[in-house]
């Protein structure tokens, strides 16, 4: 993209996170499916997911949004638009990041949701620095947040395991520094993918019905072998396609901010930018998917951990249903 027309780059200037205190480790899922701990840790890389018993994902994004407010000593009175990228919203409508809005008092904000399953963020983290890069607005947020244990299917072994509750946020605002911020991104989308991740149920193809329920319908549906070959490739060639395009070597490189969807797709995206497992943010153990707050998670835990600097050059990767998938080059600006 020409980047010449800009007058501001868009920066992260906080960040804040929400995660439930219920936690749920592989042994509970010895318990009610026929797997074990050792095939659950080698297959995705998961030790413990976390899961909200009572609330929704606004809640959870709600959680997230006063945590960076609190952190940055800031008004929600001053964020101009609220974007909440999910898959598991409260209702079709209103939006969940309406319900945010109200909840944490945001009272000069207007927002909407993104779905992109778990490119969500990715997505809506460009949608919101085009915004601020514009010059229309000057406080974003970004909340990626997902209760994907409302969607999960608890007798399914091969994707019950996978899935988590989390929320995180990022705030986006402007600056004249160019050499900071989002420097680029690519985004893409392959509808034919639909088959092999889903929901079918719910919407104006499926309607609730009681055939739809008996026939659990309202659940995920992942053919999770077909998922992870194309995975593998999207985010793979995804991630090193743009290192080559602004001219990166893997030594410029201080993190690969990849989706937490299974450690073999996080490795084999980090071999083909070759990158040292150093350099590659990792929670899948702590979290499972948590779909959209997989990669602000990772942000915001590095960050507060000291392990995340000013001027740090990272790439943040993404894929997930529909299909979509995703990468963008940023330079960290807190």
């Amino acid at each position: 993209m020409d980047k010449n027309w800009k007058k501001y780059n868009a920066l992260i200037t906080g960040v804040g996170y929400y995660v439930p205190d219920k936690i749920f480790d592989n042994a509970y899922f010895e318990k009610i499916v026929d797997t074990n701990d050792e095939w659950i840790k080698t297959r995705t890389g998961i030790i413990e997911r976390r899961i909200l018993e009572k609330g929704a994902t606004s809640d959870l994004a709600a959680k997230a949004a006063e945590d960076l407010l609190k952190s940055m000593n800031m008004s929600a009175e001053e964020l101009d638009v609220i974007i909440v990228a999910t898959v598991t919203p409260d209702m079709f409508f209103p939006a969940t990041a309406c319900l945010v809005q109200d909840k944490i008092g945001a009272k000069n904000a207007w927002g909407f949701d993104l779905s992109a399953a778990c490119s969500g963020f990715l997505f809506a983290y460009q949608t919101a620095c085009s915004l601020v890069e514009s010059g229309a607005y000057k406080k974003v947020m970004v909340i990626g947040a997902d209760k994907m244990s409302s969607i999960v299917d608890y007798t399914d072994r091969n994707n019950c395991i996978l899935f988590g509750d989390a929320a995180a946020a990022v705030l986006i605002e402007p600056t004249e520094d160019k050499s900071l911020g989002l420097q680029d991104s690519l985004l893409k989308v392959d509808g034919s993918g639909k088959d092999a991740l889903n929901m079918k149920g719910g919407g104006s193809l499926n309607p609730p019905t009681h055939e739809s329920i008996d026939n659990k319908m309202h659940y995920l549906y992942q053919d999770g072998k077909a998922v992870f070959k194309v995975a593998v490739k999207g985010m793979a060639d995804i991630s090193y396609e743009i290192m080559q395009k602004n001219n990166l070597k893997s030594d410029d490189i201080a993190y690969l901010v990849p989706h937490q969807a299974n450690l073999r797709i996080i490795d084999a995206t980090a071999q083909r930018m070759g990158l040292s497992k150093d350099k590659v943010m990792i929670n899948i153990d702590k979290y499972g998917n948590t779909t959209a707050a997989t990669i602000p998670l990772c942000l915001v835990e590095y960050y507060r951990n000291g392990k995340l600097k000013k001027g740090d050059k990272i790439i943040l990767s993404a894929f997930g249903a529909g299909f979509t998938w995703g990468a963008a080059y940023t330079v960290w600006g807190i």
